[in-house]
């Protein structure tokens, strides 16, 4: 049977769901993701904050790790569980479907062969959804969800914004869009701004 891995960049790597987590036998730590990404996306299941997707112009590549599921887990069963940790449906008798004409906003399980001596790894790819990308806007969007149920939740762009850099990651915007946010919240570290936001709703 193959082996199966899950390449793990973003929320995932400290969040893999609960579903997931109790089936990783191993993280292959020090991978770059084979494409670039860039927070392009505004999550509507954080309130709106910005979280960052695969891109076609701008970005970067960035730090991943792989999770490497049981040996007992199948390829359709794998990505049934990516799928359902993306959407929210963990824990369901859901199950993926790749659609005939993907949309934007339509979660997509795509797979690599032979990828870091991995058999299949697999990864979830969203469209783009914020016009005029600037770190003025991603700020505003960060913030906004940061006061919101989001922000209450630790789901929202700001918490999201500290756990990337946790991870590693950086993305060519990434700088301006965490200077904006200290700059709109006067303070000056991104705890700060996250307590900030959640005292001023």
């Amino acid at each position: 049977m193959s082996i199966i891995g899950i390449l793990a960049y973003g929320s995932l790597i400290e969040d893999p769901g609960k579903e997931i987590k109790p089936i990783i036998r191993a993280r292959k730590e020090g991978i770059t993701t084979p494409f670039s990404i860039e927070f392009a996306r505004s999550s509507s299941t954080r309130d709106g904050a910005p979280t960052v997707v695969p891109v076609a112009n701008g970005g970067n590549p960035v730090n991943a790790s792989i999770l490497v599921l049981e040996s007992s887990i199948s390829l359709g069963e794998a990505e049934n569980l990516l799928w359902r940790r993306e959407t929210r449906k963990e824990c369901s008798d859901k199950h993926y479907t790749r659609p005939s004409a993907p949309t934007p906003n339509k979660v997509i399980v795509e797979r690599l062969r032979d990828f870091a001596e991995i058999d299949i790894v697999i990864y979830t790819k969203i469209g783009e959804n914020i016009t005029n990308l600037t770190a003025e806007k991603l700020a505003d969007l960060a913030i906004d969800s940061a006061k919101a149920q989001a922000g209450r939740d630790g789901k929202d762009g700001i918490s999201y914004l500290i756990s990337v850099k946790r991870q590693g990651i950086s993305t060519p915007l990434m700088p301006d869009y965490e200077k904006a946010v200290l700059h709109k919240t006067s303070t000056s570290n991104l705890e700060d701004a996250l307590s900030w936001c959640r005292g001023n709703p």
